[in-house]
């Protein structure tokens, strides 16, 4: 391993870029202490540490994983990257199902570049309503300096500087695409979920006691996070390089006196097709029943309503209710399969396999290969949703069990470790893969040329 890290520093090329990529994380991070015009800091502050342990907090804290901002913050990556990934996926939707986009896919390069303007475009517009209902909810929380509360200064400033800011990030993410080694949007969120993780390990460290207590963590609570952690990491790892390989075999070609073709390969599916965004679309969706509870909460004559008070105990974010966990997983897979029906199209990959002289032994090419592989697809994603659905829960669970708080649950297991680990296992596959394409030793390889054992799925 020590070996590894050497070799890269020897290959100008490979110690470039990945200087490059350090270097564009280290400016994101200095973003985030510039903070927002004609905002109180001060008052911003008081009210983050009140909503720490509130649901409008666990709410704030959670959809910072996705962001890579810190609206709690108020910096001007108080958006984050959030408004460019919702462009993306709505862009990536419609292509399946809007044919002048399809088409425009079908051109190669230049219509998928296309595309990626108009996803620039869609961001921009994002970025400007987000921006808006953002300042709003901070001028009526007054968190606003009171001479500027009624100003067109505060309003211009803030939409200006929090459009720029998710702007900025979108151009770092492209040149750490361009210039530097790894995928730069998930690397920007991934480095925000990093970033928290001290202050959870932190905020364990502080409440730690032999002997335990009412509000401190004992030995026990330690180990048991440990291993967790460890579990967790595990099992992200078992989903993000699971695959099921379908055997393929190549028809044979007589050219004369020669015969081509006849090898036989495997055509991986992976477990879990849809990576991490069924989870963020059923936690986006999860959102709206703790906010509708607040708002019910506020109206006279629902206070102390039977029925609202069971839909807090059990629906609440917060309190991590069995209706609450429920739902989340029934969303979980639903969404696993939505998307994967969307991204996973068995009838051309059929056409595509029949059209290179290959096929699947034991079944006819063309509609009984495709319906083989939708069988074979569907019954993967309902094992690779399981396996998502039990990483989402554990922070709810181990949170409602052990009386630990969320914020230290959400960093040391769960989603946000979910996307750590599968965003580091492919910058460590790209980097694997310029060591060995050198006649490098690899992290894991046991010789030059790559004959030692790798990490799984570096190479298809």
């Amino acid at each position: 391993m020590l070996k590894a890290f050497l070799n890269i520093w020897r290959i100008a090329d490979l110690r470039n870029k990945v200087l490059f990529t350090l270097s564009m994380l280290a400016i994101y991070r200095i973003g985030f202490f510039i903070p927002l015009p004609c905002v109180d800091q001060n008052l911003l502050r008081e009210w983050a540490e009140k909503q720490a342990d509130s649901a409008a907090g666990n709410i704030l804290a959670f959809v910072q994983i996705f962001t890579g901002g810190s609206l709690a913050q108020s910096t001007i990556f108080g958006l984050g990257i959030m408004p460019y990934i919702s462009a993306a996926i709505i862009f990536q939707l419609l292509t399946t199902v809007y044919q002048p986009l399809k088409d425009l896919q079908k051109e190669g390069p230049a219509g998928r570049q296309k595309i990626q303007e108009y996803t620039r475009y869609a961001t921009l517009a994002l970025c400007l309503v987000q921006a808006m209902f953002w300042l709003v909810f901070m001028k009526n929380s007054q968190l606003v300096q009171p001479q500027y509360a009624n100003s067109p200064i505060f309003w211009v400033s803030g939409v200006l500087a929090l459009t720029a800011g998710t702007v900025f990030l979108m151009w770092l993410g492209e040149q750490i695409d361009k210039y530097g080694i790894g995928n730069g949007i998930s690397l920007i969120i991934t480095a925000g979920i990093i970033a928290g993780m001290p202050g959870a390990v932190m905020t364990v460290v502080n409440k730690f006691s032999v002997t335990g207590g009412p509000d401190s963590y004992s030995i026990m609570t330690v180990i048991f996070l440990l291993c967790a952690f460890i579990a967790v990491v595990a099992g992200a790892i078992v989903i993000t390089q699971g695959q099921r390989r379908i055997p393929i075999q190549q028809a044979k070609h007589t050219r004369g006196r020669r015969v081509y073709g006849g090898q036989r390969s495997y055509l991986p599916l992976r477990v879990n097709h849809g990576g991490v965004m069924p989870i963020i679309f059923a936690s986006s969706l999860m959102i709206f029943p703790t906010v509708i509870l607040q708002l019910l909460a506020n109206i006279d004559g629902w206070q102390n309503s039977p029925v609202l008070q069971w839909f807090e105990r059990n629906l609440s974010m917060q309190e991590s209710g069995y209706l609450y966990l429920l739902l989340y997983v029934i969303l979980i897979y639903f969404f696993a399969y939505f998307w994967t029906t969307v991204q996973f199209q068995p009838r051309e990959m059929a056409t595509q396999l029949r059209d290179h002289g290959s096929f699947i032994p034991g079944l006819r090419p063309g509609p009984r290969t495709a319906e083989y592989l939708e069988t074979v697809m569907e019954r993967i994603t309902y094992v690779g949703a399981g396996f998502l659905a039990i990483i989402a829960i554990i922070p709810n669970l181990v949170s409602m069990a052990f009386d630990i708080e969320f914020t230290v649950t959400v960093f040391l297991g769960g989603t946000g470790l979910l996307i750590v680990v599968s965003v580091m296992l492919d910058f460590v596959q790209r980097i694997e893969a310029n060591l060995m394409m050198r006649n490098y030793q690899g992290f894991l390889g046991g010789g030059s040329g790559g004959s030692g054992p790798r990490i799984r799925g570096a190479r298809g």
